[in-house]
């Protein structure tokens, strides 16, 4: 038994994950596959296009053996947090062999290289990164340049463009794949295969597979038609049925009038306390929530050189699940507290029979089991996924009322 994992979002699933999931298949012999996958909330700040459990539908229905969730904790974090959840996770089930991501490069050498420079953060690197910071430049940006200064300064032989790589989504997040899986000191083997088709923001379809962000644009317009040329029939399939059920999809904007709340009745010393605020993000949040009605215009006017888009979102959705920076540290002390099953096919059945085998964590497929295991992080972690999931449907705005829903739904056992 060969078992190949990957952390992903899903959102939804298409034919650029298809081509990577049988790609590392094809290039490791796996024969068994485990996604750890985000839930009702995403990476970069917003909800899920659709519910957790359709996107584990696609996925499994498309070919990934067993679909896990990724807690709402480590769900909507930077791109390093993120990673560290996902690989954390992944390492403690005991029975990965091999992590796969995307990459823009496809080549996992520079990766790793660039890895253990942020790992060890040499005295010139830290250095050089201190003083691009106080240019006032970006982390993501100071970071990228001080990497590559020490690197043209004490690695000449890398023959690669290192503002490039860390120019590009995918190899930034891969790059942080890595670094978890030092730190933990996983026995988990990387693989990196390199993306296919439109970039991950490209809004646009071009030669190649859609990104899930052209996807998600197109089904905004109501392009039903449209997409079923650019995803999986499966995905169809499923996305089809959601709207039929519910007539909407889910997007940030539907929280509107709620993050108006939220940021026009909140203290802005109580704002201080979430994740990422600093140095007066916290006042430019609330004065502009004073002068808009519309979020949109709230964050273009945040929007900064050292604040981009996706972290101001993130800062949102964890308001809006009360998700505080020192009860996530707290927690995370505590992860993975447990393994929460979405999917799986029969030979994701089989690989949780391997999992309960070596692995200590408490398998979750009721969700009031919970309660069984007496273990308070257990409880605070998984209590977070659900109160995420509840907002979710806040967000779709139905008739009829959707509550309590990890109670009442079962994983996808095909």
């Amino acid at each position: 038994m060969t078992v190949i994992g990957f952390i992903t979002e899903y959102n939804p699933f298409h034919f650029g994950h298809k081509y990577h999931l049988d790609q590392s298949k094809k290039k490791t012999g796996a024969n068994f596959s485990i996604a750890i996958m985000s839930g009702s909330f995403v990476q970069r700040g917003e909800p899920s296009l659709v519910d957790k459990w359709t996107k584990a539908k696609m996925a499994i229905d498309n070919g990934v053996d067993l679909v896990l969730e990724l807690p709402f904790i480590y769900a909507v974090q930077s791109a390093e947090l993120f990673a560290y959840g996902g690989v954390k996770l992944m390492d403690s089930l005991n029975i990965v062999d091999y992590l796969s991501f995307g990459s823009e490069l496809g080549e996992i050498n520079p990766l790793q290289k660039i890895a253990t420079i942020l790992t060890k953060e040499p005295p010139f690197f830290k250095e050089r990164l201190k003083y691009h910071l106080s240019t006032g430049a970006s982390f993501a940006v100071a970071r990228s340049n001080a990497t590559e200064e020490y690197i043209n300064a004490y690695s000449s032989n890398i023959q690669y463009d290192i503002k490039e790589i860390l120019n590009n989504s995918n190899n930034i997040l891969g790059i942080e794949y890595l670094k978890a899986l030092g730190k933990i000191h996983s026995k988990i083997t990387p693989l990196t295969i390199r993306r296919s088709g439109s970039s991950y923001n490209d809004v646009n379809i071009s030669q190649g597979f859609a990104s899930a962000t052209a996807i998600r644009h197109a089904v905004k317009n109501k392009n039903l038609s449209f997409v079923k040329d650019i995803v999986p029939k499966e995905t169809y399939y499923y996305l089809n049925g959601f709207f039929d059920q519910h007539y909407n999809y889910n997007y940030f904007e539907n929280y509107n009038q709620i993050f108006l709340y939220l940021l026009r009745t909140i203290d802005k010393e109580k704002l201080k306390l979430y994740m990422d605020i600093e140095e007066g993000l916290e006042n430019r949040l609330i004065e502009y929530s004073h002068k808009y009605n519309d979020i949109r215009k709230i964050i273009d006017n945040t929007v900064s050189r050292r604040y981009p888009r996706t972290r101001i979102q993130r800062i949102l959705i964890q308001l809006l699940n009360q998700l505080d920076e020192k009860t996530f540290r707290s927690l995370s002390h505590k992860y993975p507290s447990y393994i929460r099953v979405l999917g799986a096919n029969k030979k994701g059945l089989i690989l949780l029979n391997r999992i309960k085998e070596n692995s200590s964590l408490p398998i979750i497929t009721k969700f009031a089991d919970y309660k069984y295991y007496k273990n308070k992080a257990l409880e605070e972690i998984l209590l977070f996924d659900k109160r995420a999931t509840d907002l979710f449907y806040i967000g779709l705005n139905t008739q009829k009322a959707y509550s309590n829903m990890d109670y009442y739904t079962s994983p996808y056992i095909k």
